[in-house]
């Protein structure tokens, strides 16, 4: 078994045993089993206790709290509590997988005053980790929460005017937000904030709102949150979604403003008061075509594009774009490099673009090269110009050599 020293303060020491400390984050996760001496700094100088640590703690917790899925953060050691991670799920007494997701901005959010608000029990590392699960489960409601230029956009970011290089940013964000919708029922303070007209004070309102009077029931329910303005409830309404309402519109982009329109098309189109409660709209394109768009754009004074828009809505209600993306790659086991054949096809995670080409996550130790020759079939300057950081690809091994640990991949099959 090995052993090691764990250092802690006197203060942290005596939180760890009256039991108000009950976890402990470091970055480097040694091979397992371990025999940890606790030793307490000055001014007690002394080893004052012993744990153990290893897969059991792992499983232990696995099986405690019915985890089926572990994030794990692409920073220091990443790699290594990776196939940690893989050696250990084995183990389980049911299916478990891991995903390795972006741990930009992790330590900025952790301390930050809405980290203290929100995780005010925890300590820096224990908020960083918190905020590493969650962007498996949600990572726009949680990459909001920090300031743009903290997730690290390009080398030369530091040489731009922060000012205008804020406002650019900031305005990407509020597009994605818009773009995606927000829950009414569910969204934080901070991504609310990112939503057209809602500032700062409303934000807690509306949440406040929710707390005490129960979840909201429809989007005209806006208009009783104190500070809510008319104006601002013509801006933000059609970027918040109302799931729970009676009114299937309310769960669409489409804005109050066009419902008349809306119901209207869908009395055009003969749906009946079943279908139109239901919100099963799913022929709808057929029928529009069938009908004529002009015409019914005509009838209905209004535009092609916002007809194009309403039924675009109306098809998918509760759609998020965000469901049409490749979907993320769970992994239950690790590969080592003497497992891959020339000719092997898998699939993998872009980790990086640099000017010669892209390295790709394929489930080994070693990140795989794509050259930007084995990139496409036409002519790039630059492989960002087709790829990003996140990128789902199938890849194609190309050649393995794995004494220099070096994979070479295709796009190009």
């Amino acid at each position: 078994m090995r052993k090691m020293l764990l250092s802690f303060k006197p203060e942290v020491y005596e939180k760890i045993k009256s039991g108000e400390k009950i976890f402990e984050h470091r970055r480097n996760f040694p091979d397992e089993p371990i025999m940890a001496y606790m030793y307490v700094s000055s001014p007690v100088k002394a080893v004052t206790g012993i744990v153990y640590l290893g897969k059991q703690t792992l499983l232990r917790l696995i099986k405690k709290y019915h985890v089926d899925i572990i994030s794990i953060g692409n920073g220091t050691a990443s790699k290594e509590t990776e196939m940690f991670t893989a050696e250990t799920i084995k183990e389980a007494d049911h299916p478990v997988y891991y995903m390795v997701v972006s741990e930009a901005g992790a330590s900025v959010y952790s301390a930050s005053k809405l980290a203290a608000t929100e995780l005010p029990d925890l300590d820096l590392t224990l908020r960083s980790a918190v905020s590493i699960a969650r962007r498996l489960q949600d990572p726009l409601a949680e990459l909001v929460k920090i300031e743009p230029k903290a997730i690290g956009v390009g080398q030369y970011q530091h040489d731009m005017p922060q000012k205008k290089l804020g406002e650019t940013l900031d305005g990407v964000v509020e597009d994605c937000v818009n773009s995606v919708g927000a829950d009414l029922n569910t969204a934080s303070p901070a991504l609310l904030s990112r939503v057209s007209g809602l500032n700062a004070t409303v934000c807690k309102n509306i949440v406040a709102y929710r707390e005490e009077n129960g979840a909201f029931t429809s989007r005209a329910e806006l208009k009783k949150v104190p500070k809510l303005g008319p104006k601002a409830f013509e801006q933000c309404a059609g970027f918040l979604r109302v799931p729970e309402s009676r009114n299937p519109l309310d769960n669409t982009g489409v804005h109050p403003e066009s419902y008349k329109s809306a119901k209207e098309l869908l009395g055009l189109l003969e749906y009946s008061d079943k279908e139109i409660k239901s919100g099963n709209f799913s022929d709808i394109q057929q029928r529009v075509k069938a009908n004529g768009t002009k015409s019914l754009a005509d009838v209905l004074g209004i535009g092609l594009p916002t007809l194009d828009d309403i039924v675009k809505e109306l098809s998918k209600p509760g759609r998020d774009p965000r469901d049409e993306l490749p979907a993320p790659m769970l992994r239950s086991d690790i590969l080592d490099i003497k497992d891959l054949k020339e000719g092997m096809e898998l699939k993998g995670t872009v980790r990086n673009v640099i000017d010669f080409g892209a390295f790709v996550d394929i489930g080994v130790h070693q990140d795989g090269l794509v050259h930007i020759s084995q990139i496409c079939d036409k002519y790039i300057k630059h492989p960002s110009e087709v790829l990003k950081v996140g990128d789902v690809v199938n890849v194609k091994v190309l050649s393995v050599d794995p004494e220099k640990n070096r994979i070479s991949l295709t796009m190009k099959f």
